[in-house]
């Protein structure tokens, strides 16, 4: 068949005798032979590409032996230039705002960070087999592929996990600091955590129990719990830091609001704008989360942690709580979005900026119809390939009130 365009999720979509199949492994505009690897549903068929008759200028050979059809899953466009990675992400954000938000003409250029396609993740989770063995799924499967290296995964967190065994182990999470400390976490078969370890620059033997971990981003340190969650891409956070602050444009004397705040980045980095007069309220729901913003945090008074789901109801209960509106809402909720009724409820807030955070543009495209719908528009766009060799996209999108009539 010869493949048409690029869809979200990684793959192209191509038409064969009538029906959809969704093809991974291949790029616009080739002719290939797929071999279909799922057919449960009438209307479509997923495959992979196993033979390229007609390639791609834009086709190279893949940096990993693991990444191809049938194996690893963890990449989606290991065949592919860097470059034209960035315009095939660039393509979806576009396809998905003006599919899902009704938002056709939106102008997206995928943002190159520093350091290069490989060896940028910094945190990492890792499967494990039967016999203990670490590796990664295939694709849209339980299955683990063993792993001896991860060519995208910082070389200390790989060589960290994959150079053992793990016995009674099913994942491994793994991340690297700012300083070159490793952290291991060990997670049973129900993802439950059994126990970290860290291992130091120039040693051999981990240390137990592990403590947090540092990062660098605006300018400075900050504290996550080891394991816990941190842009993987080393230089994203700074870039999105940039962003944040730049869509915010916070001023003295405002109050912000900073959701699913995590260990208090963006709160913190906006925090100094609106002075001593001013207010930044982090809400995250988890503890360790929450512990490491309040440590983060420290020094900015007139920055405070609400620790509580981000929810309808709970948003709602913090609003009345407020002595005054938010000016300014940044928002960095999970890869499912916020959610209709969480951003009913911000939208109603009539902030002046709603500045949100997506790592996955069909969650951002509804959210955005959403607002849209309650009143806002959608200003400025910036993304980011914090992910290089997978379909993955980080955007930062700026959300202001539509000016009445």
């Amino acid at each position: 068949m010869t493949v048409g365009p690029v869809a979200h999720g990684g793959h192209c979509v191509a038409r064969h005798e009538g029906r959809v199949v969704f093809v991974r492994h291949t790029l616009p505009g080739e002719r290939v032979v797929v071999r279909v690897t799922e057919d449960r549903h009438p209307g479509f068929c997923r495959a992979d590409a196993v033979q390229v008759l007609e390639a791609s200028p834009h086709r190279v050979e893949r940096p990993c032996p693991y990444s191809g059809p049938g194996k690893c899953g963890g990449c989606d466009w290991q065949h592919v230039t860097p470059v034209e990675q960035r315009r095939l992400k660039a393509a979806v954000v576009r396809e998905q705002l003006a599919r899902l938000a009704g938002l056709p003409d939106v102008d997206v250029e995928v943002e190159e960070l520093p350091g290069g396609a490989l060896r940028w993740r910094s945190r990492a989770r890792f499967a494990v087999d039967r016999s203990g063995a670490p590796g990664l799924r295939r694709h849209r499967s339980h299955d683990v592929v063993v792993l001896d290296d991860c060519p995208i995964t910082a070389e200390p967190a790989a060589r960290a996990v994959l150079s053992t065994a793990w016995p009674e182990a099913g994942a491994v999470d793994v991340s690297v600091d700012a300083n070159g400390v490793v952290t291991t976490t060990r997670l049973d078969r129900r993802g439950r955590p059994q126990g970290s370890s860290v291992l130091r620059p120039g040693s051999d033997v981990p240390d137990e129990p592990a403590g947090r971990a540092e990062r660098r981003a605006g300018g400075r340190d900050w504290e996550v719990e080891g394991t816990g969650f941190w842009q993987v891409h080393p230089a994203a956070a700074d870039a999105l830091v940039a962003a944040v602050t730049g869509f915010a444009r916070a001023e003295p004397g405002e109050t912000v609001l900073d959701l699913y705040a995590g260990a208090g980045l963006f709160g913190g980095a906006v925090a100094p704008a609106v002075g001593a007069e001013g207010r930044v309220v982090c809400v995250e729901a988890d503890e360790a989360a929450c512990a490491a913003a309040d440590a983060n945090l420290t020094g900015l008074p007139q920055a405070e942690v609400w620790q509580g789901e981000v929810d309808d109801e709970g948003l709602a209960d913090l609003l009345a709580e407020l002595d005054r509106g938010p000016d300014v809402i940044v928002l960095d909720p999970p890869r499912a979005g916020a959610g209709a009724a969480v951003s009913r409820r911000i939208a109603a807030t009539g902030a002046r900026a709603v500045v949100y955070v997506a790592c996955d543009p069909a969650a951002l495209a509804r959210d955005v119809a959403t607002f849209r719908q309650a009143g806002y528009r959608l200003v400025a766009l910036r993304a980011f390939d914090a992910f290089p060799m997978t379909a993955h996209v980080e955007c930062v999108a700026l959300l202001e009130p539509r000016p009445a009539d």
